[in-house]
């Protein structure tokens, strides 16, 4: 069974899409194959990789609200063991649809179960709240990453999520766990953003993953050109981080994966 990991911080602007399209990037990259869910209805986490509305065909909503499997809305990408299940605008509707659904909160999981064998990976990017999108996310999810941008209030939004997350654990999936903290967008020259790297390490002690990606204006580029940085400027700090981390999450692999076939 391939591991799902839910990409969540219901605070805006921390680096979870950028880190959802990089760390996919980098697991495939590795010969990993990968699938990429959005569930964030910007819908961003697709454009970054280069898909064009216009062309999609089917979205995540097709599969949460219409009953389509995932295997029918896999789009390709440009690297070759990654595909990406879409969101569009539309997304933002499936709020208030799903309320009155049965099965409401687990029609993610349902949706990801008969596809987990096929994949090494499964990667989900949250939208910045705690709505029914996300708790669909973290109940299908085996483990959490959360990224944590290096500024004064972060610690505040990981308490609040980290109390979701151990509600989630008691009230819908128990066997879910904390995949590690990924300190975000830190500047080494900003005292403020040394003094949180500080603080997490020393509270969250061995979550917190090694790999800390910095403020690069390659990274905050590539998604304009429809690219992970991987693809985007190999050599800059911002790949340099995300090949660092996927190689940390690589790691904790028991054996390693078997050969897939790549469509």
């Amino acid at each position: 069974m391939g591991r799902i990991i839910c990409i969540s911080n219901q605070k805006g602007g921390v680096g979870k899409t950028t880190t959802a399209i990089n760390l996919a990037a980098s697991l495939a990259a590795a010969e990993r194959k990968v699938l990429l869910v959005d569930m964030d209805p910007q819908g961003n986490a697709g454009s970054g990789l280069g898909l064009k509305r216009e062309n999609l065909q089917g979205t995540v909503y097709d599969a949460l609200l219409g009953g389509r499997p995932i295997g029918e809305l896999l789009h390709p990408t440009e690297l070759r063991f990654l595909q990406v299940v879409p969101a569009t605008p539309d997304l933002t509707g499936a709020e208030v649809e799903l309320v009155n659904q049965e099965r409401r909160e687990y029609r993610l999981r349902d949706a990801l179960r008969p596809m987990a064998e096929q994949y090494d990976y499964i990667l989900i990017d949250c939208p910045p709240s705690l709505g029914l999108l996300t708790l669909n996310s973290l109940i299908a999810a085996d483990s959490v990453l959360i990224p944590l941008q290096c500024e004064y209030y972060a610690l505040e939004g990981l308490s609040q999520l980290n109390h979701t997350i151990d509600l989630v654990k008691q009230a819908f999936n128990p066997g879910l766990k904390m995949e590690g903290i990924l300190l975000t967008m830190f500047d080494s020259r900003a005292n403020i953003a040394n003094q949180v790297v500080a603080d997490v390490r020393e509270y969250f002690k061995e979550q917190v993953f090694t790999s800390v990606v910095p403020r690069n204006v390659r990274l905050s580029e590539c998604p304009s050109f429809g690219k992970p940085i991987l693809l985007y400027d190999i050599k800059s700090k911002g790949c340099e981080s995300y090949l660092a981390l996927g190689r940390e999450i690589m790691q904790r692999e028991p054996t390693p994966p078997p050969a897939r076939k790549v469509a």
